[in-house]
């Protein structure tokens, strides 16, 4: 997408609107459809299942809550499992939010958009935000990621009521979405040699730390490392030329 520089916030958050409209709004909100069905299969409202997903906005956290509410597994046992499902996402964070930061933002804002933060937003945040005007990120971002988050209530809606209609493998397999389309869209934003090693050794560590580590780190140490050995021969390289 290109915007140019005197484009009012609506129009450049409009943008965002219709950018994330194009695909990646539906790839998450199908994902999501299986939430609302798993909501309604252990007894919770549709509004609690919707609400789940503005304020969670997590497919897989999303899973692990009514899964373990299924499971009759105390509440503070519950949140502890989701704090660390979720801790994946501070990395994400940690790499999106410089692109996003402004002169004069509070730390409440960036905690508001750090909100926004989730596989679809954060890989198309990555690859579309350096073209847009540093002024103009925050709009775009925002008009991308909350179309994202209606588009999938809209979605966790419709999964509730859809459960009769919906074969469980189906279902679960449409949660599926969102990872293709991460690995998809990582792969179309490949810039250097350094993209390519990190993504590569990515790929083969997660199955080996999942082996070998689990417990919701196999994810957070196979990222920390494959990005780390990418950085170092990256550096390398340069130093060497």
């Amino acid at each position: 997408m290109s915007v140019s520089a005197d484009c009012s916030w609506q129009r450049v958050a409009l943008a965002g609107m219709r950018d994330a409209l194009l695909l990646p709004a539906w790839i998450v909100g199908f994902g999501l459809i299986g939430i609302g069905s798993l909501a309604r299969d252990v007894g919770y409202p549709v509004d609690v299942a919707v609400l789940s997903t503005i304020l969670v906005w997590a497919g897989p956290s999303q899973v692990l809550f009514f899964a373990s509410i299924a499971a009759g597994a105390a509440w503070s046992a519950i949140a502890i499992a989701i704090a660390f499902a979720s801790l994946r996402f501070l990395r994400m964070t940690m790499a999106i939010l410089p692109l996003l930061r402004r002169p004069g933002q509070s730390v409440w804002q960036q905690l508001f958009l750090a909100h926004y933060v989730a596989v679809t937003a954060w890989t198309e945040g990555l690859r579309r935000l350096p073209g847009i005007p540093v002024n103009q990120r925050v709009a775009y971002f925002l008009g991308f990621a909350n179309t994202c988050m209606a588009v999938s209530a809209i979605g966790t809606f419709a999964g509730y009521y859809l459960l009769d209609a919906l074969p469980i493998p189906f279902a679960a397999g449409l949660l599926c979405l969102t990872p293709i389309f991460f690995l998809v869209s990582l792969t179309a934003g490949l810039r250097h040699r350094g993209d390519v090693t990190a993504l590569v050794l990515g790929l083969a560590l997660a199955p080996i730390c999942e082996r070998f580590i689990g417990g919701g780190f196999d994810l957070i140490v196979a990222g920390l490392s494959a990005g780390s050995i990418a950085f170092l021969v990256g550096r390398r390289r340069r130093v060497a030329a």
